[in-house]
């Protein structure tokens, strides 16, 4: 079957691909001259013309001060992601652009070492930094994003690198194995995590020598979990104890991969026992929320924290925990206008030490939100509950998608990614704070394309709605609200040796394959429905 990509903003009216292949066949010639990342054979299956976007990378350049520069420089940005990204469309060209945004931005990270690639957190050399400046606590959103660019060495050897190249995984909390599993869902190559099964073990073994307490919880330091002078502060946190529940996991269903069938067994035990002491002791029953246990008390501390969403982001909490959603869009909780907050903004604690630096009482930080948003696509694709729905999941993406701005002292408004927010103003803390001090010139961009969250992985697996499953199926489930969007597309997607396309299509008119929702694998359509709904294809 021919399909190809349609002219940008032609609307075309028909009811199949069959009925349109005369008219598209001029267009598949086009394809296959316009993207050359592609194989001749996956040409063919293109329905987005790149170049339609290339607009977006033109912008970032030209008002992009290139203070560090690493493997791929910003003359080369284009030619970068033409090669590896999805395409996406949508009728919001300010989320379009933010999504070509942060995968610019992405790329700036991917550095070049005599270990092989690295993916940075901090542009500039930062003093806590390990080996060639990288930092295992947002390595875990790195993994996420990153799974989806067509070129899978970056993250090979960024694997490589944590566990026999001088990488330090438990420097800071880390979700070392569960984040590798999810780059295998995606990539169907199960070489890279069977191969360094034994470190991921001797990982895991490794944080249960230091930070298991008798109890059976894991302990961290707040700081080290990347989340420094909380209000809740340091103990028995959701955060940790999701992660190591999340790394048990991944860590059996790798055992499986590899034939190690009493591993496998061992680590669900693990697992098991993780999420029964997790909702029996840091479930607060009167608050409705996971929160964190000191080490030194019997007594949960006495705030709601947006960390108590982590354990959905790895499905850890049973059925019967999702009163704790309430406060995501309470503007009492965690709602906000640049927000979710980190802290309950009721509790008297809050945003009270915010101008000493990058505190955690209170600001918006995309790693809390990256996490949050995707426990939230969780929630409403695995769970039965009517407490928030794919309008909230919509509104809090919106948000944040809204916030990654800066305006300049001119008046020109420029995408930017930085460390934390003032939710109620949308300011850079932290910039700001930079500012005042009088940094050098390093330091003070020290946060500039801060590459500590994700973005791209919520529009493709929550938004879009790509999951692929351990059964070796791939479930298409679109969070878009009923009624928001006329059309979206998103193209180009590797997913196990070949290339998915997701469109919406409300009337039919933009993609001129006929109205609704439609999947098509290696150019064939393999599941449509006329409306916005759980879809799911085996491969």
């Amino acid at each position: 079957m021919l399909f190809a990509r349609k002219a940008k903003g032609a609307g075309r009216k028909g009811t199949g691909v069959n009925a349109l292949k005369v008219r598209l066949l001029f267009w598949v010639f086009v394809s296959l001259c316009m993207v050359p990342g592609l194989s001749a054979q996956d040409r063919t299956f293109v329905v987005l013309d790149p170049n339609s976007f290339k607009h977006y990378v033109e912008d970032f350049n030209r008002t992009d001060e290139e203070v560090t520069i690493q493997h791929i420089p910003n003359k080369q940005a284009w030619e970068f992601l033409e090669k590896n990204i999805p395409f996406f469309e949508c009728p919001d060209k300010e989320w379009e652009r933010t999504y070509y945004f942060r995968w610019w931005t992405y790329r700036k990270h991917i550095k070049h070492t005599p270990d092989g690639f690295v993916i940075t957190e901090f542009l500039p050399d930062v003093p806590w930094a390990g080996k060639h400046n990288t930092i295992s606590c947002p390595a875990g959103h790195h993994f996420y994003e990153g799974r989806w660019l067509n070129d899978s060495r970056y993250l090979e050897d960024y694997a490589v690198f944590w566990f026999r190249k001088g990488g330090e995984p438990r420097r800071y909390s880390f979700w070392a194995a569960d984040s590798l599993y999810a780059k295998y869902l995606v990539g169907g190559n199960k070489n890279l995590i069977t191969d360094l099964f034994d470190e991921l073990i001797r990982n895991y073994q490794a944080w249960e020598s230091d930070h298991l307490e008798a109890d059976g919880l894991f302990q961290q330091i707040d700081d080290r979990d990347g989340m420094e002078l909380s209000i809740g502060g340091s103990g028995k946190r959701p955060t940790i104890n999701a992660y190591m529940y999340g790394d048990a996991n991944a860590i059996s269903k790798i055992a499986e991969l590899a034939g190690e069938d009493a591993i496998a067994r061992a680590y669900t035990e693990k697992a098991r026992k993780l999420k029964s002491l997790v909702q029996e002791n840091l479930w607060d029953d009167k608050a409705k929320f996971f929160k964190t246990l000191p080490c030194d008390s019997d007594q949960l501390v006495q705030v709601r924290e947006l960390h108590g969403y982590t354990p959905w982001y790895f499905n850890l909490p049973d059925q019967g925990y999702e009163d704790a959603w309430k406060q995501l869009m309470d503007p009492f909780g965690f709602y906000a206008p640049y927000g979710p907050t980190t802290a309950e903004q009721r509790h008297p604690e809050f945003m009270k030490r915010t101008t000493k630096g990058c505190q955690w009482d209170g600001p918006s930080w995309p790693f809390a939100t990256s996490v949050t948003l995707t426990a939230l696509a969780n929630l409403l694709n695995n769970y039965d509950q009517d407490v928030v729905d794919k309008s909230d999941y919509f509104e809090t993406l919106r948000i944040y998608t809204l916030s990654q701005r800066l305006e300049r002292r001119n008046g020109e408004i420029v995408p930017w990614i930085d460390e934390n927010l003032q939710p109620y103003t949308g300011e850079w803390i932290m910039r700001t704070i930079n500012r005042m001090w009088n940094w050098s010139r390093n330091a003070y961009e020290r946060g500039k394309d801060y590459n500590h969250s994700t973005y791209c992985d919520l529009i493709i697996s929550g938004l879009v709605g790509v999951r692929p499953s351990d059964d070796g199926t791939v479930t298409v489930n679109p969070l878009l609200p009923d009624g928001c969007w006329e059309y979206f597309c998103l193209d180009r997607i590797p997913c196990r040796g070949k290339v998915l396309t997701v469109l919406w299509d409300r009337a039919g008119k933009q993609y001129g394959c006929g109205p609704g929702l439609h999947v098509f694998l290696n150019g064939n359509e393999v599941a449509h429905s006329k409306q916005l709904e759980r879809l799911t294809i085996t491969f």
